[in-house]
């Protein structure tokens, strides 16, 4: 690990000599909503290494049936801003009540623009604070889905018009129309009614002008670093387009790598910019190795993203204060990347709900066979190994899982993550990892058995095993999107599957059985796991 200069640590200790060493470590933190990965999950990692979190009543952020309340949401933070060293605070939950309501929100203009004032007024009042903002472009889905409670009801009908009219406005500026497309592009846009695309891009330029903005501040130094993401991507749709135009505004205004990039993903930003105030405050720039499984590599483009993940992840080191080596003698942490061996991600444990029998892979492929080799041959060998397990999208890969726990190689882990797209997952993984070497073998343990509970247990298997279930029960598909009435049925057999699953594949963890699984967001996407004796 390298030290920040000695004139830069030296400042920092006249600093916190003059607020107090234990104001120093404490963090203030507005994640975009409270989903447990954005904030129970986030916080218990950082808190596990000895920083103390401020984080607001989970009643004023956005959940699934409400946005969260922005005015309280500042008052809550320019009332607690002056007993926090650093704050990481997420633009779409004070701008808008969350992730979700900024695709969704009918707010006026003027009233984005008050709230926007707030960031200068923080600024003025707590010079010394170091604000780090996370915001999002708005996402493009190829498609809508029935009771996804993330878009605006008319995407499901228009959702895939929507898509395909944008990924040809956008290939046009890009790399222009080949034949036939100007002629699908004019039958799109007569074949989506006018209000609907009113509707839609009036949102999207609000939203932009409003990060626009908050650029300007961190150019200014209301901010002192500011992240952009692109959650669910495509190499060619409105958001890849939008971001052309973000790119270009960053060049205009002259602002720098070193205070602002926009990259793939959303979710993982808030445990990488928590790791980038630890470090900073510390005076710490920890050196990361990434390695990649055979094949493809570091050149796959997976699902969900615009561009390489290796791109991703080595603009994730640089968002956590870190720094990429190529000698894992020499690094911090080793992010071992799970990759298809072809660039492919697949879907096998995701399907939309239906009746037909799931049938997990269990069986390691030639990609998985590599990769696992690779995995044991770094833990033998001594390294801080974590794990990217992005070979599927949203869940681990099932054979490698088996594979690690019959080597007993799970809790000989640093970190893992395979709960959602790469972006998401290699970010939480690599966040998880960093801060690791600062965590108790017990606290670290706690976090890597979340993780296997969630992102194997859970979005690998149990999910889709109920999602069918429900299915065969009530026959309709989109109730995995909006539980209802039926969220005691699925939470029930929720529980008893992961416990079975717990105990078959974890018998010697006595910690790992006593839990609880909630789905606070109604709905089987994500879940929460509650150990005994933990607060909810």
């Amino acid at each position: 690990m390298r030290k920040i200069s000695a004139v830069l640590v030296l400042l920092f200790f006249l600093s916190i000599s003059t607020t107090g060493a234990a104001k120093a470590e404490k963090i203030l933190f507005i994640p975009h909503d409270d989903r447990p990965i954005s904030y129970r999950e986030t916080v218990e990692v950082i808190e596990a290494t000895g920083c103390e979190m401020i984080v607001p009543p989970k009643d004023l952020l956005g959940n699934a049936i409400r946005p969260g309340n922005s005015d309280e949401l500042w008052k809550w933070f320019k009332e607690n801003a002056p007993a926090a060293k650093a704050a990481v605070v997420s633009a779409d939950s004070l701008l808008y009540g969350g992730l979700i309501p900024s695709r969704k929100h009918e707010i006026p203009e003027e009233v984005l623009n008050a709230r926007l004032e707030n960031f200068e007024k923080i600024r003025n009042e707590n010079r010394r604070l170091k604000i780090y903002v996370f915001d999002s472009l708005m996402r493009t889905p190829q498609q809508g889905t029935k009771g996804d409670i993330e878009e605006p009801e008319y995407y499901v009908q228009y959702g895939a018009d929507i898509f395909n009219f944008t990924r040809l406005a956008d290939k046009k500026e890009f790399s222009g129309w080949t034949n036939g497309e100007e002629k699908t592009f004019r039958t799109l846009e007569k074949k989506i009614p006018p209000e609907i695309l009113k509707d839609w891009f009036e949102r999207r330029f609000k939203n932009l002008a409003a990060t626009k903005k908050i650029m300007d501040f961190t150019k200014s130094g209301v901010a002192d670093y500011m992240i952009l993401g692109r959650d669910d991507n495509a190499p060619l749709s409105q958001t890849h387009r939008e971001n052309r135009e973000i790119l270009f505004y960053a060049g205009e205004i002259n602002l720098p790598e070193t205070k602002f990039q926009s990259l793939p993903g959303i979710d993982e930003f808030n445990i990488l910019l928590l790791n980038r105030a630890i470090n900073e405050i510390t005076g710490e720039i920890p050196e990361v190795c990434v390695v990649y499984n055979e094949g493809v590599g570091g050149n796959t483009v997976p699902a969900f993203s615009d561009e390489k993940i290796s791109d991703s992840i080595d603009a994730a080191i640089k968002i956590a204060g870190g720094s990429k080596i190529e000698n894992p003698d020499k690094a911090d942490f080793v992010l071992l990347v799970n990759t298809d061996k072809h660039g492919e991600t697949f879907y096998a444990h995701n399907p939309y709900p239906s009746a037909e029998e799931f049938k997990p892979i269990l069986h390691l492929s030639n990609s998985s066979d590599n990769f696992a080799k690779l995995v044991k041959h770094y833990v033998k060998e001594g390294y801080p190994v974590g794990i990217a397990d992005i070979n599927f999208a949203n869940g681990s890969d099932n054979a490698l899982m088996i594979f690690l726990k019959d080597q007993k190689l799970l809790f000989k882990l640093k970190s893992y993550s395979g709960w959602n797209t790469a972006t998401n997952s290699a970010g939480f993984a690599l966040g998880t990892g960093i801060a690791a070497r600062k965590m108790s073998k017990s606290e670290k343990n706690k976090l890597l058995t979340v993780r296997f509970l969630e992102d194997w247990i859970y979005q690998a298997n149990v999910r889709t095993i109920v999602g069918k279930e429900i299915f065969k029960n009530f026959g309709d598909p989109s109730i995995y999107y909006q539980l209802g009435d039926k969220l005691s049925f699925a939470e029930s057999r929720n529980n008893f599957l992961m416990r079975e699953f717990a105990r078959k594949n974890f018998p010697k963890e006595d910690f790992v059985h006593h839990f609880t699984i909630k789905n606070p967001w109604l709905r089987m996407f994500e879940c929460e796991i509650i150990f005994d004796g933990d607060r909810n």
